[in-house]
């Protein structure tokens, strides 16, 4: 995938590049014509598994309407994410191609781009944070209230996306629920089993070799399901954020795939809500999904299908949680516990044919 303009600058591959006003100034002007950056303000800087650099820009003669001040630039500008730079190919294409025309609340991109040689995206968005919004966690208080509007969201996309054929031969949207069994497997779901991490997983559900047996047949049964959509892929409440008025928005999108709605559905239900509120209120928040999805033209699944797919979602997000490494043990924790507790409430597991 090439730049969209003839005139925008190569990607960068450092975060020094990026934030240079001569770089900006051609970036931006893109979509901005004439602008020209004078001067730009580093601020925070978060590398985990991107870098996430948030910074003000000045312009000669002020900045033209619908650029703000304050933007967010997202790459893999360190040693230790360069190698997986070509994740961000994903999402660079989903704010390119398909996050204005799903009209799906997240951030507002303002540049995306695809280095053609090393396969390097890199977005840059406005700086939410800035305008009041706030990132969250597993350990935020997240309400069925919010998680509902959320599942809103995701129904918009849905529907959408819903088995659109101008997107069943898009090579970024190839299924690769198998991605996350190449590198991490049962190893990795012991250790966070056999450790405080996941003292809080179900019996029923501690057998790692299940576990990854189970996902694996998933990852083999979920590509040829119809209707397919456009899934978010990875949307735990760590992925959500409320914008300056309160209102849930996804971001980071280098799972987005195409693959059946449960895979966000029921992963997201039994991610955002504690044990408790998921038992008390998942069947109305699942019935308020499929009306969503009505409302926008879609016809949903039975009520039956629609139980037996969430069952399959929470293998999803559980199989991806059981085997995380590289985040705070406290958003784990309390992940493995409510994604394990949903899998053994629902016996999850028995949802997938082996």
């Amino acid at each position: 995938m090439t730049s969209t303009h003839e005139q925008s600058p190569p990607v960068p591959d450092t975060l020094d590049a990026l934030l240079s006003p001569e770089w900006l100034t051609r970036a931006l002007g893109a979509r901005f014509p004439g602008v020209r950056i004078s001067r730009v303000t580093p601020g925070p800087v978060v590398s985990r598994m991107s870098t996430n650099a948030r910074f003000s820009i000045e312009a000669e003669g002020g900045l033209p309407p619908g650029l703000p001040a304050d933007l967010c630039g997202k790459g893999y500008f360190t040693e230790a994410t360069w190698p997986t730079r070509a994740t961000g190919v994903y999402e660079v294409s989903f704010y390119r191609h398909l996050a204005a025309r799903t009209g799906v609340r997240t951030l507002r991109s303002l540049y995306a781009d695809i280095a053609p040689e090393t396969r390097h995206g890199v977005v840059i968005t406005e700086d939410v944070v800035a305008q009041g919004a706030t990132f969250l966690d597993a350990t935020s208080d997240y309400s069925p209230d919010l998680t509902a509007e959320s599942l809103t969201q995701l129904a918009k996309l849905h529907a959408a996306t819903w088995a659109d054929p101008a997107l069943g031969t898009a090579d970024w949207l190839a299924p690769r629920l198998d991605s996350h069994m190449r590198a991490r497997g049962v190893k990795e779901i012991r250790g966070n089993f056999e450790s405080e991490i996941g003292a809080g997983v179900p019996s029923e559900v501690r057998d790692p070799e299940r576990l990854f047996a189970v996902y694996r047949a998933l990852t083999e049964q979920a590509p040829w399901e119809a209707p397919w959509t456009v899934v978010h892929g990875d949307p735990h409440v760590g992925n959500v954020y409320l914008d300056g008025d309160g209102r849930p928005a996804f971001l980071d999108w280098q799972l987005v795939q195409r693959g059946p709605w449960y895979l966000d559905v029921g992963y997201h239900i039994a991610s955002t809500l504690s044990v408790e509120d998921r038992r008390r209120t998942e069947e109305d928040l699942l019935r308020h999904y499929l009306d969503r999805l009505r409302a926008e033209g879609v016809e949903a699944p039975s009520w039956d299908e629609a139980r037996q797919g969430v069952r399959r979602g929470i293998v999803h997000g559980f199989y991806l949680w059981a085997i995380t490494l590289m985040v705070a043990p406290a958003i784990t924790t309390v992940l493995q516990h409510r994604l394990g507790t949903a899998a053994a409430d629902h016996d999850a597991f028995a949802a997938v044919d082996l």
